[in-house]
This record gives structure tokens, C-alpha cells and sequence, in this order.
């Protein structure tokens, strides 16, 4: 199923530093501060292999990606069960909550075909997306390998990384469709990765910027880092975004480049 653009339905979609010991479900940043690490967090001297998620991880709320992204998703819902905006908006969110993901929703509910999906989904404007040549930098000195592992397609994340100027830094995009279309968090998903890229969990870290996405790398003995934004995005729900720390989480930063710079490279001399 292919669909075009309606400027209706598509005006109708868009409305529609410190460490401290572990403190669950606690705001952690203190004025100023852009990066907080748990006392009994390991380092990444041992680190050899540096996993980053895509979406907003890699590019800043103001790049305006993911707002594009989740108003098509809700136009994709409009038209396949022709609804108008408002209740297509809650259904997408009932399914977000429910699966995961919408696409999780649909290929269960309706059979729909996956890549059509995705293709719809992530036809979006880039212009809006800057270089960030701090980014850039601090990944590129990072020793070992890069990858990225996404709930998005290839396409999506080359073209992303590839306007943010960090793309050649990667070796491979790890997408929804090389984890046969199960998303993030569930444990298959990073098992299929590490496989696929002969990976050491005990000797990588993940960057990543939902919580419970890093409950299962952890468990299985990758670092994990929290990405949060620096003020509250409010085309994101409030939990996909809190600064706060539980069990599963090594560091918070609301600043990827200063803390690959600040915290990570020094401990790489």
C-alpha cells in the first residue's frame, strides 16, 4: 500500500558532572551540569566497540527529525483506518504503549508490509538537520569500532548520520529490519545484534536515549549511557526523556559530544 501526501490530512497529523551513588527515579543534574555517572559504574578503558541509537541520540530535539517521523506515523494511521487526525493521534499512542512500536501494531494487526511503512515514515524534510562537527570529532577518535543500532530503517539512519557529517565514522547500521522487524527493548533484538557483528557485550556501551532500552545491555554487560535532552521536548512524552537513574543506567548526559570529549576520550590516553 502506497500513499501520497493531502495537505489536510497532513495539517490534521501535525496538530494532532557529579557522581553520585545510585538514586532511583531521582533527577540527578544539578545547575550547570551536563553529565552524571553512578558510583559503581564501570569506566571505558575497556571498551572497544561504541553502539549508538539513532533518533534522538545522535542529533539535538532542534533538528527537528523525530516530530517530522511521528506525524507521518500518525498520517500512515489516518489513512489506513480513515480516521481523522485527532483519533489517529490516540490510537498511534495506544499502540506505542502497547507494542513498542506502531509498526509492531500494524504488521500484527494488519498485516501491512513493513518497508512500506518505514518508507512512509521516514520520508522526511533533512534540511532541517546541521552538521555538528564536535560530534563528528569526538566519534572519530573514538578507538575500535562504531555501530549503530536503530528501531528505524538503513535508509533513515544513513541519511540522518549522513547530513550530521558522522556517517563514514560508522561501520554499519544495525536496523529494524536486520532484528526481522522486533524492536527494541526486547531481548532478541540485541541478541541478533551482537551475533550479526561478533560483538563482546562485557567490551562495548550503548548510547541511547530511552531508559528502558538500556535495561537489557546492561543485564547482559554492556555500558550504558542515557541521552537526554538538555530542555524538555515537547514532541516527546515526559518519560522518554527524564533525567533520572536507575539500576540499569551507567551515565546520563544531555550533551553527547561534551561527554564523549570530557568523560570518555581522557580515559582512552
Amino acid at each position: 500500500m502506497r500513499f501520497t501526501d493531502l495537505d489536510g490530512e497532513a495539517g490534521q497529523a501535525k496538530l494532532a558532572s557529579t557522581v553520585l551513588p545510585r538514586t532511583p527515579r531521582t533527577i540527578l543534574f544539578l545547575p550547570g551540569e551536563s553529565h552524571f555517572t553512578a558510583a559503581e559504574s564501570r569506566g571505558f578503558a575497556h571498551v572497544d566497540t561504541w553502539v549508538f541509537d539513532l533518533d534522538n541520540t545522535l542529533y539535538p530535539s532542534d533538528a527537528m527529525v523525530w516530530p517530522q517521523v511521528d506525524e507521518r506515523i500518525t498520517l500512515y494511521v489516518m489513512r489506513l483506518y480513515g480516521l481523522d487526525g485527532l483519533s489517529a493521534r490516540a490510537l498511534q499512542k495506544h499502540f506505542y504503549h502497547r507494542y513498542g512500536t506502531t509498526l509492531k501494531a500494524l504488521m500484527l494487526e494488519e498485516n501491512i508490509d513493513p518497508h512500506d511503512f518505514l518508507d512512509f515514515a521516514h520520508d522526511i524534510d533533512h534540511s532541517t538537520i546541521s552538521l555538528d562537527p564536535a560530534l563528528g570529532d569526538a566519534i572519530e577518535r573514538l578507538p575500535g569500532r562504531k555501530l549503530i543500532l536503530t528501531n528505524g530503517s538503513r535508509r533513515h539512519a544513513e541519511n540522518v548520520a549522513r547530513k550530521i557529517g558522522i556517517l563514514d565514522h560508522f561501520e554499519d547500521v544495525f536496523d529494524i529490519a536486520d532484528a526481522q522487524f522486533v524492536p527494541k527493548p526486547e531481548r532478541s533484538t540485541y541478541e541478533r545484534f551482537l551475533e550479526r557483528h561478533g560483538v563482546d557485550p562485557r567490551r562495548a556501551v550503548l548510547f541511547e536515549d530511552i531508559a528502558r532500552n538500556l535495561a537489557v545491555p546492561h543485564e547482559i554487560g554492556m555500558g550504558t549511557v542515557l541521552v537526554v535532552p538538555r530542555t524538555l521536548d515537547p514532541f516527546r512524552e515526559a518519560f522518554e526523556q527524564e533525567a533520572v537513574h536507575e539500576a540499569h543506567i551507567d551515565h546520563i548526559t544531555n550533551d553527547l559530544a561534551g561527554f564523549l570529549s570530557e568523560r570518555v576520550l581522557p580515559e582512552m590516553r
